[in-house]
């Protein structure tokens, strides 16, 4: 390999992983915002069951001074009774008592069935409180660590920037316009292909013999000749098989 493809062939390395820091950067906010909405959609149901058992609470209390007003009536209604002076009168009176009196059986009732209701309200209001207190905790504990890699990979694109801006300065002219032309062709932004058993792995075609043979020995950057990546060659390691057997 060339001195000047092994330069490429770093300066793709260093493009890789420029990119994958800025993919990771760009990320991050989005992943605080979705764990922001996780906790938002939490915080909405728990103030929705507090709403549903402020609401239970408070037809509560209604129903409890309906039932004042109507025992009210009925002492009311049984000192007027004392008074009556003909059986119809009394007998009216008793109907009117007997009226508030049902009145007040029925009111009990949905009292009894409002607090059936408020006791699972009760405990889900309770463990919703405690669960988000936890998850708020551990938000913010994310949304902290999110900070810390964002800035550890804002450090490390700088470096990779440096090294990039050295190594490319490094490269001719041609080279350096030429790699730069291709990758931004490509889709995946790869420049440099390896060559493997002939083949190039960018496009996946076989070399012609000569020109792999050249690709061997040359001391030029070489490009594919369907693809127009620049190519490079990495001799499969030979093993003394002699040695391996006294080892």
């Amino acid at each position: 390999m060339s001195p000047e493809t092994a330069l490429v062939a770093r300066l793709q390395a260093i493009d890789q992983r420029i990119a994958e820091l800025k993919r990771e950067i760009a990320q991050l906010p989005r992943q605080i915002a979705e764990i922001e909405k996780q906790l938002d959609q939490h915080t909405r149901r728990l103030e929705a069951d507090r709403a549903a058992l402020a609401a239970n609470q408070r037809e509560r209390k209604r129903l409890e001074s309906d039932i004042q007003v109507q025992e009210q009536k009925v002492s009311k209604l049984k000192d007027q009774m004392l008074e009556a002076k003909t059986n119809e009168q009394y007998r009216a009176f008793q109907h009117e008592i007997a009226y508030c009196e049902e009145q007040i059986r029925r009111f009990e009732d949905k009292i009894l069935d409002l607090m059936a209701e408020a006791e699972p309200l009760e405990k889900n209001v309770k463990a919703a409180e405690e669960r988000l207190k936890i998850e708020k905790a551990e938000v913010e504990q994310k949304k902290k660590d999110a900070a810390s890699r964002a800035a550890e990979d804002r450090s490390a694109l700088a470096v990779c920037e440096a090294e990039r801006a050295q190594l490319f300065g490094q490269l001719s002219p041609p080279v350096a316009n030429a790699y730069e032309r291709i990758r931004k062709r490509t889709s995946n932004g790869m420049a440099v292909a390896e060559v493997i058993e002939g083949r190039c792995t960018g496009c996946q075609m076989m070399l012609r013999p000569q020109y792999l043979q050249d690709l061997k020995v040359s001391s030029e950057v070489m490009f594919c000749e369907t693809c127009g990546r620049i190519l490079i060659y990495n001799p499969p390691a030979i093993v003394d098989a002699e040695a391996e057997l006294q080892s």
